[in-house]
């Protein structure tokens, strides 16, 4: 554990952060209990995102050689009238109660400013921050900074055993239909809530790296052959590493608006559990927005998903 010098260090993150991003971030995990844990390889992924702009977008903490707090800043390669940009960071449990999260988020604040004003000058623009609802101190920090909750997610587990069979034209992801994968997508979320297109540099980077399974990752095809709906599967090796359990995280459920309402979800999460389980997994789980325009949440529900961890979407309209 770092020691608790009074003046840390202060720079910019850069991409040989990877192993000490991850002890950071497995440090707190081992406090805050939100069910992440990392390797490098993981934490490299975010160094390396297109849309992270190290340079003028990320401060990091460090006592020595550790870091004990960072934050980083994602901006959108796209925007319509409102550009929202990620904050993501933390804070070292030993370290924390001094300050440094209210200097990494006030620095958050000013980086996401100056990013707006280089890549969407003339939108309005929203700070986002994504944290589970229970660790403490959070709430009190983001209102301190004149951060408010906008949104609420809620994490949702399925224990898998036997899942029956199901009968529609469902195909397993492939490099040939990579592209199919990442335009339904796109279509599917158009009406979702702080939600852009993903062009192909990020689909990459963020869908299809070494956490995507593709094995579990499905596309549904309408009678024509047309794509209409997709499931996308994402597992941590870490976290099965450091929990004993092997879950199979459904990062996108969507169906193209025109096509829901027609039983293509239920089926596809139908299909996607029983793959799951065949292959291994000890559960499935996901993160539903509880305002969804698509009713995801009563889908998910009746595939017999179960409601856990909540989380909070905090914004500062800057």
């Amino acid at each position: 554990m770092p020691g608790r010098s009074s003046s840390p260090t202060w720079r910019p993150l850069t991409r040989e952060d990877a192993q000490a991003s991850a002890d950071l971030l497995n440090a707190m995990e081992a406090v805050d209990g939100i069910g992440e844990h990392y390797t490098a390889e993981d934490t490299l992924t975010e160094l390396v995102d297109p849309f992270a702009d190290l340079e003028r977008g990320s401060l990091a903490a460090f006592d020595g050689d550790a870091m004990i707090g960072y934050m980083k800043i994602r901006f959108k390669p796209a925007a319509d009238e409102v550009h929202r940009v990620f904050l993501d960071g933390g804070v070292h449990p030993a370290h924390r109660r001094r300050g440094l999260g209210t200097r990494l988020v006030e620095a958050g604040v000013a980086a996401a400013k100056v990013l707006h004003e280089l890549h969407h000058p003339a939108l309005r623009l929203a700070v986002d921050v994504h944290r589970p609802e229970h660790i403490a101190g959070l709430a009190e920090l983001m209102r301190s900074r004149g951060f408010t909750p906008v949104r609420y997610f809620r994490r949702m587990e399925h224990p898998l055993g036997d899942v029956p069979p199901v009968d529609a034209r469902i195909e397993p992801w492939s490099a040939a239909t990579d592209e199919d994968f990442r335009r339904v997508r796109n279509e599917a979320f158009a009406d979702t809530w702080g939600a852009v297109p993903m062009p192909a540099d990020l689909w990459r980077n963020k869908i299809v790296n070494q956490t995507f399974r593709p094995g579990v990752s499905f596309l549904v095809r309408d009678a024509a052959g047309v794509p209409v709906a997709l499931l996308v599967t994402m597992s941590w090796d870490a976290d099965t590493e450091a929990t004993g359990i092997r879950d199979a995280h459904f990062m996108i459920v969507g169906t193209l608006r025109e096509h829901r309402k027609q039983g293509i979800a239920g089926a596809l999460l139908a299909h996607a559990l029983r793959a799951a389980a065949e292959q291994g997994y000890d559960r499935a789980s996901l993160v539903v927005d509880s305002a969804s325009p698509s009713g995801a949440s009563g889908v998910f529900e009746r595939a017999g998903f179960v409601p856990k961890a909540p989380y909070i979407r905090w914004a500062l309209e800057a």
